[in-house]
């Protein structure tokens, strides 16, 4: 079967051969989402202002600037690269606003639309020293 694109991590399948590959417009916008939300800005080749370099932000001075700066990132690297998906809300909560948010953490809830598929999504990010975690519900 063919897909759209290569499936990340690259790992083998019986299902489609040497690599596993998205086969839904909807996996290869998400995949492609993460990618650019992990990104640094200098750590792609050939377009050093790609990438919103969430893992840059991990051990910031916690606050109302940080969080502007982290909303106000992923606006903009999503306008100028990913322009299908429409940011419809973007939520960061760090460990000085829940006491569930261990310290030197944070926690983002982006809802989005993927206007060609006029679908909305939500996906869900947990930053610690130690991990990144994606959490993603039902399609809404």
């Amino acid at each position: 079967m063919s897909g759209l694109s290569p499936k990340l991590p690259l790992a083998r399948t019986d299902e489609d051969g040497l690599w596993g590959l998205n086969k839904t417009f909807l996996e290869t916008t998400k995949q492609n989402f993460k990618n650019l939300l992990l990104t640094s800005p200098g750590e792609r080749v050939m377009d050093t202002f790609f990438g919103v370099g969430l893992r840059n932000y991990l051990f910031s001075q916690e606050g109302e600037f940080i969080k502007g700066n982290i909303e106000a990132k992923i606006h903009e690297q999503t306008k100028m690269y990913l322009p299908h998906i429409i940011i419809l809300q973007v939520q960061v909560v760090d460990s000085s606003q829940s006491s569930q948010v261990v310290p030197n953490s944070f926690f983002i809830k982006i809802t989005y639309r993927i206007a060609p598929l006029n679908k909305n999504d939500i996906l869900e990010i947990t930053i610690d020293a130690d991990k990144i975690e994606f959490m993603s519900p039902e399609l809404l």
